[in-house]
């Protein structure tokens, strides 16, 4: 759905914060959805920061809010780690066949020069925009990376 409609619909969303809950009920009672809630509101504290500078989309920060309500919250954390080595390496190896690595880490310094002189955060991407043009996007969808980290959490790889 990320890749297709560039979107995460909240009706999906709701479904598996749902389902979640509900395995977590049915394994442990109703003690368990309290660890569940904690685990989702850590996730949005963590991610809601990287949402508004632009970072991440709305549908990112609902996706690991929903794996929040079946994993508890050090796996959680676990996930977002590694979701965000995989989307690292998603993301220099997109900069690299679109041949515009350089570019991309001369704007990302510039930008954290100006958040750091300044003490402000402001909208990344914002002087990007023309980029979009020349390649398809200033972004990588990180619902695969999630994706990717939960299997490989479930493989027990961590």
């Amino acid at each position: 759905m990320d890749f297709k409609y560039d979107r995460i619909y909240n009706g999906w969303i709701v479904f598996g914060i749902l389902l979640g809950l509900s395995i977590r009920i049915l394994r442990n009672g109703w003690y368990d959805v309290r660890s569940a809630i904690a685990a989702m509101l850590l996730s949005f504290c963590i991610l809601y920061p990287l949402y508004k500078i632009g970072a991440l989309g709305a549908g990112d920060v609902k996706l690991i809010i929903m794996v929040g309500s079946f994993e508890s919250a050090n796996q959680l954390l676990r996930v977002i780690v590694v979701s965000f080595i995989i989307g690292s390496v998603f993301s220099i190896g997109k900069m690299i066949l679109e041949e515009n690595f350089k570019e991309r880490m001369q704007y990302l310094f510039s930008y954290m020069s100006d958040v750091f002189h300044t003490g402000q955060w402001k909208l990344y991407g914002e002087n990007l925009k023309d980029d979009y043009k020349k390649y398809k996007s200033n972004k990588i969808h990180f619902a695969l990376p999630v994706c990717c980290s939960v299997m490989l959490g479930m493989g027990g790889l961590f």
